[in-house]
């Protein structure tokens, strides 16, 4: 595990966090918010790879998540208390994620930035649970 390494993960937090106090400050800010809704999206993206990345190399048999369904691999993240939510609230998250990538418009940008809070927090937490696994085992 020497390899693994939450840097991204640590920055996509930082940029989106910083996306959201920015747009909380003018939400009339049209530019701010498409720009706030694209780093929920690396955000999002980063976060669940991280996770399966983790759960693979902690993994007696890293190939069965090749099979895994997304669906399994939040399953296992908070069976391993690396999740702060469970398959309910991640689904909210990768509908979220499907909309901006299917249909962009004013409603569906508002619908993304209003769940972003909650995913934040999510986010936040997968971090500091894999930093104090990770430190735990000193990979």
């Amino acid at each position: 595990m020497v390899d693994f390494d939450l840097t991204p993960l640590k920055k996509a937090i930082l940029r989106l966090e910083e996306g959201l106090t920015r747009y909380q400050k003018d939400i009339s800010d049209i530019q701010i918010r498409d720009g706030l809704v694209q780093r929920f999206e690396f955000t999002y993206e980063i976060s669940h790879k991280i996770l399966k990345r983790y759960l693979e190399k902690t993994s007696a048999n890293p190939d069965e998540f090749d099979e895994m369904t997304f669906q399994n691999i939040i399953r296992l993240g908070n069976e391993k208390n690396l999740l702060m939510r469970d398959w309910t609230h991640w689904r909210k998250f990768r509908d979220m994620r499907s909309r901006t990538s299917y249909t962009y418009d004013e409603e569906t940008a508002i619908q993304v930035v209003s769940g972003i809070p909650e995913f934040l927090q999510e986010a936040k937490f997968l971090q500091k649970a894999l930093q104090e696994k990770l430190d735990a085992y000193h990979f």
